[in-house]
């Protein structure tokens, strides 16, 4: 009798650390107990009330059926717009790929752009899906270290270095996750020029775009038209569930993104689609800027309480809605800590080795995804677990 068995490439993904203390978490609150999310990446938000009436209109209306490979004529006109209105950059609706989610996009760049056994240049730590999307390609993500000391951006200088003939290009987010640091319009330009040296492409993660809260929000299309950025409306527009995102490609990869697109998903969710233009609308927008001026708010109360209870902040948190945190001085291991602190003081958080591997055992990331008084009190309690 055959044996079953897996495809090898199963093997090499490793799963998320974080849905073990997820799952104990979920199993906690069951049992009654109080329990603090700050380990999921989903904030406590969501859709405005007119993209989610404009989701049932579509339902109501038929408008269920699929749309275009590349999505919603109409969608892809009100992406463009806001690039030219809030960025002063020019998209023409061509060149804006639909996709269901960003992870969606991030399959579709993989199967683009990288050959099997190629690899792709990442900071570490970065997002690990990133990671795991390249091997469904059949190549391979090669993590460049970064420091603490310099906010865990990649050293540019030192990118020929890590580069090889089989490097086909260099992925890189801002704002970041897990670290919410921000990168510089000087440094994507110098990324993009060096990469452009090399023989590359540069894909830019811009998921988080619009939670800025230091340092200039701008989009990495500014600079030239042959990057690629990737976006989603899950973050700035809290459409999570939705499962709704976008690729901008260069001219010349239209075409290709387009015929991958037709196979690998047929269409993004329709009535997701409808429901997004609505999210363009000026009063939609302004409740989403009320919303960022609320995670700035969080942000804020969490760098200062960490201050206090003496666990050091080691990235820039300028956007996103996370702040990457050295517990080294309390444990050597992360991972444990976090269980422990779960069990002892019910916060869940999110250990480094979800994101990276150097010195992963030293970080923690903290999601500010509940409201203030929460984050008070999982600061107090994690106060209390330090010193007991």
């Amino acid at each position: 009798m055959k044996k079953h068995k897996l495809a090898e490439r199963v093997g090499q993904i490793a799963p998320f650390q974080v849905m073990a203390i997820l799952a104990r978490a979920k199993e906690l609150a069951s049992q009654g107990e109080d329990v603090i999310h700050l380990e999921i990446g989903e904030p406590d938000f969501v859709a405005v009330e007119g993209v989610a009436d404009a989701g049932v209109l579509a339902i109501q209306q038929g408008k269920t059926g699929y749309t275009s490979a590349t999505g919603l004529p109409e969608l892809k006109c009100a992406i463009s717009d806001y690039y030219r209105t809030r960025y002063q950059v020019e998209v023409s609706p061509e060149r804006i790929i639909v996709t269901p989610g960003a992870s969606g996009a991030l399959l579709l760049m993989a199967s683009l752009m990288v050959n099997p056994a190629e690899d792709v240049l990442m900071p570490d730590p970065c997002y690990p899906c990133n990671r795991h999307f390249l091997i469904q390609a059949g190549a391979k993500a090669k993590l460049v270290e970064t420091n603490a000391c310099n906010g865990f951006e990649m050293d540019l200088g030192a990118l020929a270095d890590n580069w090889s003939d089989s490097t086909a290009g260099l992925w890189l987010a801002s704002p970041s996750n897990p670290t919410g640091a921000v990168l510089s319009r000087a440094y994507i330009s110098e990324a993009w020029e060096k990469v452009r040296e090399l023989g590359g492409h540069l894909l830019v993660d811009e998921i988080y775009q619009g939670l800025v809260y230091e340092g200039e929000d701008f989009s990495s299309l500014s600079i030239d038209d042959d990057i690629f950025v990737i976006n989603s409306f899950s973050k700035y527009f809290a459409m999570t569930g939705w499962r709704l995102g976008w690729l901008v490609v260069p001219e010349w990869a239209i075409e290709g993104a387009t015929k991958l697109a037709q196979n690998l998903y047929i269409s993004a969710p329709s009535v997701s689609q409808h429901a997004a233009v609505r999210a363009f609308s000026p009063d939609v927008l302004a409740e989403c800027e009320e919303r960022r001026q609320t995670m700035n708010a969080r942000r804020l109360i969490l760098l200062e309480g960490l201050q206090e209870i003496g666990l050091p902040v080691v990235a820039p948190a300028h956007g996103a809605f996370y702040v990457y945190v050295d517990v080294s001085g309390v444990t050597q291991d992360a991972m444990a800590w976090c269980l422990a602190l779960l069990e002892k003081e019910k916060v869940a958080l999110t250990p480094g080795a979800d994101f990276g591997i150097k010195d992963a055992h030293k970080y923690v990331r903290f999601a500010y995804t509940c409201d203030g008084p929460r984050l008070q009190e999982a600061l107090a309690r994690i106060a209390r677990f330090i010193v007991s």
